[in-house]
């Protein structure tokens, strides 16, 4: 083996010791991929130094369920995490979800309806982290695949992921809880775009900044809008994706906070199974407000691109229950608008955000 990049070792660190601070004991469930193998190394040695042991669990999908499985298996149990499973969720001290597909695509031939059982299987896996039970922390390590995805090299895909990640969260924290006091202050957030105007309530709800803790990178400041406060019309403008599927320009109409008129001009079969998963799925769980200068351009890669200063992100499905969330579902699927040529944020009728400049 070459010598290993400088970088994966001082990225390790930030997880082991900013995102998780692993204490002695811990019990550290890591799911990952094997293209990850020079941050797992580096991550093993980390919280063996810490004291607390590292759990390794390999998968290609990523996912607690493994797609070739769940592809054969009887329906009733893919919608079921393995009871092996369910103990390690509500055993585990902390967990880092690592991706690194050799396959951006590796999971697309699932179907729809499958890969919802598949996702509603997951739920359980995910409770203790959503409700911030026990530290957590998302992210993933530079691969060929996602390098594609983003149309870049893999040199230059690295330079773009460690340049996101690799910063100062400390500062970039204290930057971004000066906006989210003003967003605090504000009853309602309007956001007005190409084919776009949406009003929703932040009334008694206060947001968090995440500063490079539970994702990687961090660069955003979020809320859990009023459940039923979703008025108008949003088209997401940032090519995304579900589990593998491809799904692009989404435009959804809210009322009364539901989801009542839905379509895609690429994927919207995967879209219409998302939002038919349960209940809670047509409703909006988070509105986040990414402010990571060090993400210039969409990468086709959610984590990254809804941390994309300039834009703004909503999440269908469950809402984070810590900050005042109340919606209920096994659905938590971020969609991406860019605001910077020609949309802006309103607070309470007064524009804090223009063309992607802060005016605040």
């Amino acid at each position: 083996m070459g010598a290993v990049d400088p970088r994966v070792g001082a990225y390790a660190e930030l997880l082991v010791e900013r995102c998780l601070d692993v204490q002695p004991g811990w019990q550290v469930l890591i799911r990952s991929q094997p293209g990850a193998r020079p941050a797992l190394d580096q991550l093993a040695r980390l919280i063996a130094q810490r004291g607390a042991y590292p759990l390794l669990r390999m998968n290609f999908s990523l996912w607690p369920t493994d797609d070739v499985w769940a592809a054969l298996a009887p329906e009733e149990l893919v919608a079921e995490l393995s009871p092996i499973d369910v103990y390690a969720s509500d055993h585990m001290d902390a967990r880092i979800t690592m991706e690194a597909p050799d396959n951006a695509r590796g999971a697309a031939a699932l179907t729809p309806e499958r890969r919802a059982l598949a996702r509603r299987a997951s739920a359980p896996f995910f409770r203790r982290t959503m409700t911030h039970e026990i530290p957590w922390v998302s992210c993933q390590f530079p691969t060929n695949a996602l390098a594609q995805e983003a149309g870049m090299r893999l040199a230059d895909f690295e330079d773009f992921f460690y340049g996101a990640c690799l910063r100062d969260w400390d500062e970039e924290a204290r930057s971004m809880q000066r906006l989210n006091e003003r967003f605090d202050a504000a009853e309602q957030v309007r956001i007005v775009g190409e084919d776009t105007d949406l009003k929703l309530s932040l009334a008694g709800r206060k947001g968090e900044v995440d500063g490079g803790f539970t994702n990687m990178p961090g660069g955003e400041f979020f809320f859990a809008p009023v459940e039923d406060s979703a008025e108008g019309t949003i088209l997401f403008d940032i090519p995304t994706e579900l589990d593998g599927g491809a799904v692009d320009r989404i435009r959804l109409t809210f009322r009364s906070g539901r989801v009542e008129d839905a379509h895609a001009e690429q994927g919207e079969e995967t879209l219409l199974a998302a939002l038919a998963m349960d209940d809670g799925a047509r409703f909006v769980g988070e509105l986040g407000i990414g402010c990571n200068e060090g993400i210039t351009r969409p990468a086709r890669n959610i984590l990254f691109d809804e941390k994309m200063a300039g834009t703004i992100h909503m999440a269908l499905g469950q809402s984070y229950t810590h900050i005042g969330g109340k919606n209920v579902s096994s659905l938590h699927w971020d969609l991406i608008k860019d605001l910077r040529q020609g949309g802006r944020i309103e607070l309470d009728g007064e524009v804090v955000q223009e063309n992607g400049t802060w005016l605040i």
